[in-house]
């Protein structure tokens, strides 16, 4: 059955439609559990000196912690595989309370692990698999989070109300930066080196418990609700099989797409820190700073190009930041070489341009899969494409810059995946409007599809 959707006018059998006061709570909920994971993230990427001085001995200590970084990407498409059929069978909600705490309960070890001088090579073992463990759960978070923000939002205003939960990716990686960089100034950089940089990993494991509470206090999401009993109880196998058969295309376009996003995410906001103060020259305190003030600048944006999309749609606004970024990010890695005011400059530059990007990822990943495998399409399809070009970036640029000397190397590779994710923006759907509910293929303009037999014609 399907039902018209242009006219905006809900049909008979439509859930009613959760009030403000609740889509907000989804929105928190949402941000926060995001927030935790970008702050482990971030703690981890603004503390990889002290990580490198404690858990890897030799000269090339600080590439083996970037290394260690990346390890936990190779494992979120496993989680997204598990995670997202679960979140597609068992529930959105269950899945997220089981995610977050995995991921800061994770965080909240590494602040009590011993160091290499202390159990020798168990050390930064027991790093690797903590670092796993992070990815293996964020590859359900992110995914289950947006998900579940995009169905509990208005159509018309999915944009602005999806923006938060990247409005809580940045605080939490500034919270991270600004975390650390307060107690530098506070308590020094030898106390740092020596113990306090363990204390924003033990806050992590706080972060977790609010966020668990928040998310515990809301009910699943109405569209997922609204779906056939039938649809929720299939086995992950048949998820699979309806995801493959007929979404291949939605997984390759989602997939170019975080090409471009996570590269630039990585690279912008993982792995500066460690740029400005090498090869760059900057002291941690200044590269810290410059971080914690772009990514403020840019929260305050975020909210405005979620809005912005709502209006315009999400293909013009992702086109446009995709070939500014293109444009800029030679002459602005440039500038940034020539100290901190032209290093924030610089930062805050490409970060603008990003904006686009960043503030409309939950509505528009989301809205590219049905329902009955909205979680599992978004999660594998993301995670995948992560692993592979988003997450190794810093240590690719890291590694290249030190093969061949040239400080520009970051630059080539967000020009690079800015063209992968142009290609593919090309063939992703319109979806501003769009409604969520259903077994059907949102676009603009379309019918809500009730009935899963029509699934395969809706796709294609």
């Amino acid at each position: 059955m399907s039902i018209p959707n242009a006219s905006g006018s809900a049909s008979p059998a439509s859930p009613p439609e959760p009030d403000l006061k609740t889509v907000r709570k989804a929105v928190a909920a949402s941000a926060l559990g995001n927030a935790t994971e970008w702050f482990d993230y971030g703690l981890y990427a603004v503390s990889v000196t002290y990580l490198a001085q404690h858990f890897f001995p030799g000269e090339h200590a600080q590439l083996m912690a970037l290394l260690t970084f990346s390890v936990s990407f190779i494992f979120r498409p496993l989680g997204g595989i598990i995670w997202g059929p679960m979140g597609d069978r068992l529930g959105r909600k269950r899945v997220l309370a089981l995610t977050i705490l995995l991921m800061a309960g994770s965080t909240f070890c590494i602040a009590l692990l011993p160091s290499y001088a202390t159990i020798g090579v168990a050390a930064p073992i027991i790093l690797v698999l903590l670092r796993v463990i992070q990815g293996f759960s964020s590859g359900g978070e992110y995914g289950g989070a947006a998900t579940f923000m995009a169905e509990y939002a208005p159509d018309n205003r999915r944009g602005f109300f999806g923006s938060f939960l990247e409005f809580g990716t940045l605080a939490g990686m500034a919270a991270g930066s600004l975390f650390v960089l307060l107690l530098q100034l506070g308590l020094g950089e030898q106390t740092m080196t020596d113990w306090a940089w363990r204390i924003p990993f033990i806050f992590a494991g706080v972060l977790g418990v609010v966020g668990l509470y928040l998310r515990s206090q809301l009910d699943e999401s109405p569209v997922y609700e609204e779906l056939d009993n039938d649809g929720q109880d299939k086995s992950v196998k048949e998820v699979f099989a309806t995801l493959f058969a007929n979404y291949k295309k939605q997984l390759l376009v989602l997939g170019g797409m975080v090409v471009a996003v996570n590269v630039v995410n990585y690279t912008l906001l993982s792995y500066m820190p460690t740029y400005l103060q090498d090869p760059v020259g900057m002291s941690p305190n200044a590269s810290l700073t410059v971080m914690f003030l772009a990514q403020a600048f840019m929260m305050v944006l975020i909210p405005f190009g979620g809005m912005l999309s709502d209006k315009v749609g999400r293909k013009p606004v992702w086109y446009f930041s995709l070939i500014s970024l293109f444009v800029a990010a030679i002459p602005m890695f440039i500038l940034m070489a020539n100290g901190f005011v032209w290093a924030l400059i610089g930062l805050a530059v490409l970060g603008v341009l990003y904006i686009p990007q960043i503030s409309t990822i939950s509505a528009t990943f989301p809205a590219m899969f049905p329902g009955p495998v909205r979680f599992a399409g978004f999660a594998i399809s993301y995670n995948v494409s992560t692993a592979l070009f988003g997450g190794t970036a810093p240590s690719i640029s890291e590694g290249l810059i030190g093969a061949t000397g040239n400080t520009i190397i970051p630059a080539y590779l967000v020009m690079a995946a800015c063209a992968i994710g142009f290609i593919a923006t090309i063939f992703m759907k319109e979806t501003k409007g769009a409604s969520l509910r259903g077994c059907g293929l949102p676009e603009t303009g379309a019918d809500v599809v009730l009935d899963e037999s029509e699934l395969v014609s809706d796709a294609k």
